[in-house]
């Protein structure tokens, strides 16, 4: 049975997650995952994913940003938080969490949407083993599926934002899109352009007066765990350009791109969140399990794959 825990963000907010760990026993530690979860989406919605891979030997971490889910303290009104405050601070905490109370235990990470852009904006993230990515990109509008990209620029970079200015939070929840999303989240998702460094924390300078989103940029650089960015034809939101634009960030890094569509492994639809429903325990679950045991894929693995070799 998962345990909830309280895991501290640098800056101290409190984030509200759960851990599922293994008996000590002698010999090696076993690895320990950690998944982020996609933009305003609870972490119990990836309770199943957790537990399977407990089961297949993992101790695992999940945990919700602040503002989201078990992290919500409070008026959203008055919180501030942005997409660079769900990685620098909270996904970094987690990280820290892990390397305390994990001790000598490799790190491997499970990035759904945003939650495989969060790892790069994490000073730690250099320590992490191997990572394995959903869907993963940071919703610049263009590299959107070309059929459904009016009606999400209009839902997400119009009426999101409106809303956000508005009411200082989107009432998401109430509109059946998601979770309550914070403002500062909702206008990076709103106004992000072709780089991520020139759409987040606009004007902020560090102490040594340079921008601090190219230095955001940087840190990506740094992360030289082999990348498994999974993605499915059928995703409006993660199509191959924009898995790519985001896997370049990642240059350290030897990063392999699989493209899935449905009909390849039997199935209607993967869609954006699908990949996580139990259902697909046998179906696509390996191609993590897989990767984050061995930085593999699964034997015959049906699909189109391209790989970006470090250093590039």
């Amino acid at each position: 049975m998962p345990e909830s825990i309280e895991i501290p963000a640098t800056d101290g907010y409190p984030l509200g997650g759960r851990q599922w760990r293994h008996a000590r026993t002698v010999g090696l530690p076993p690895p320990v995952a950690i998944i982020n979860p996609a933009t305003s989406v609870r972490c119990r919605y990836y309770a199943r994913f957790a537990e399977y891979l407990h089961t297949q030997g993992w101790d695992v971490l999940t945990y919700d940003y602040r503002g989201i889910g078990e992290s919500r303290r409070g008026s959203l009104r008055r919180l501030r938080a942005d997409w660079v405050d769900w990685g620098e601070h909270d996904f970094e905490g987690v990280l820290r969490y892990a390397a305390l109370n994990f001790p000598g235990q490799p790190i491997d990470v499970i990035g759904h949407s945003v939650g495989g852009f969060i790892i790069g904006l994490a000073q730690s993230a250099h320590r992490v083993r191997r990572i394995f990515t959903m869907g993963a990109q940071f919703a610049y509008w263009r590299d959107y599926q070309a059929e459904k990209r009016p009606g999400m620029f209009l839902k997400w970079h119009v009426l999101m934002p409106a809303l956000a200015t508005l009411l200082g939070h989107v009432p998401a929840k109430r509109l059946g899109w998601m979770e309550d999303t914070p403002k500062g989240v909702a206008l990076d998702w709103a106004r992000m352009g072709p780089r991520f460094e020139d759409s987040v924390r606009r004007g902020a300078l560090t102490a040594d007066g340079l921008p601090q989103a190219a230095g955001l940029a940087l840190n990506f650089r740094t992360i030289g765990a082999p990348i498994l960015a999974f993605g499915a034809e059928d995703d409006p939101y993660g199509t191959e350009a924009a898995l790519d634009r985001l896997l370049r960030y990642y240059s350290a890094s030897r990063r392999s791109h699989l493209r899935i569509a449905p009909r390849d492994v039997g199935l209607d639809a993967i869609g954006h969140f699908a990949f996580f429903h139990e259902r697909f325990r046998d179906i696509l679950w390996p191609y993590a399990l897989e990767w984050l045991r061995n930085a593999a894929l699964p034997a015959g693995s049906p699909g189109r794959l391209k790989i970006m070799p470090s250093g590039e």
